[in-house]
């Protein structure tokens, strides 16, 4: 038999078992449960329109605020980490190493519970500040090792060339390195933002009010009072929304990037 014969039957019985797996997945479900369960149409239509202006509204702020205090306090770790500063570069690889080490989870619980007990604190925003103090502080830790490559990733020639010209090594990482680091960086950058996304639905540890509730914490109670779970495929259906759009992005920024190489 011919390998290219071979080939074709072996695919074929691949086809033949997915669709063999489907159809009996179709014919022993019990579809009418589903229905009443996760497709409850007087369900979800209680959800609205507080899952939109309070929920969903509230995910893409959380991720805003994250995000972009990540990526200030992570660009300043990446720069302490590339200084030669000993102490800097100590300081900013145990920040770094500590974050990216620890659940996102522990260290937001550590913040809405532990560090107020311990110190006496509240922060700002109550636990939905603790909250979003956590993932600042757990992105940064990402972000920094990204924007770290990235910098590293720019043509040493590049910083060399600006230092012929005169350009004092301050200026010369700000308008010359840092832009074509970022450039670089832009799809893993675009990744981190989708990662934060989903980590926002960790904030129901924190325990939220009724007006800072994110998607996951809307859900989980309304799970709790209608004993169903139309509420959870909503909030599913609504993080897609906003997270298809991003990985999009990002795929079409990495072709991009390959193109201009």
């Amino acid at each position: 038999m011919k390998r290219s014969t071979r080939r074709r039957l072996t695919r074929g019985a691949l086809y033949a078992v997915f669709i063999l797996a489907v159809a009996v997945v179709v014919a022993l479900a019990d579809w009418g449960a589903i229905r009443s369960n996760f497709f409850d149409v007087d369900v979800a239509i209680q959800a609205f329109p507080e899952i939109l202006t309070i929920a969903a509204k509230n995910t893409v702020l959380y991720t805003a605020i994250a995000f972009v205090g990540g990526l200030l306090l992570g660009l300043i770790l990446a720069l302490m980490k590339l200084s030669p500063v000993l102490p800097y570069r100590w300081a900013a690889t145990a920040y770094i190493e500590l974050f990216r080490g620890l659940p996102a989870l522990l260290v937001i619980f550590g913040f809405a519970f532990a560090v107020p007990i311990a110190f006496g604190w509240r922060p700002p925003g109550g636990s939905a500040g603790a909250g979003l103090i956590a993932l600042i502080i757990v992105s940064s830790a990402y972000i920094a090792e990204t924007i770290r490559a990235g910098i590293e990733a720019v043509p040493p020639g590049q910083v060399e060339a600006a230092r012929s010209l005169g350009m004092r090594p301050s200026w010369t990482m700000i308008s010359v390195v840092l832009p074509q680091a970022f450039r670089i960086i832009t799809p893993p950058l675009t990744n981190e933002l989708v990662i934060l996304i989903k980590d926002t639905s960790l904030l129901f540890i924190a325990g939220m009010a009724l007006g800072d509730r994110e998607l996951t914490t809307f859900a989980r109670d309304m799970v709790s009072s209608s004993a169903n779970a139309t509420p959870l495929v909503l909030a599913a259906l609504l993080y897609l929304i906003i997270t298809l759009p991003l990985t999009q992005l990002v795929a079409k920024l990495e072709r991009h990037n390959k193109r201009g190489r």
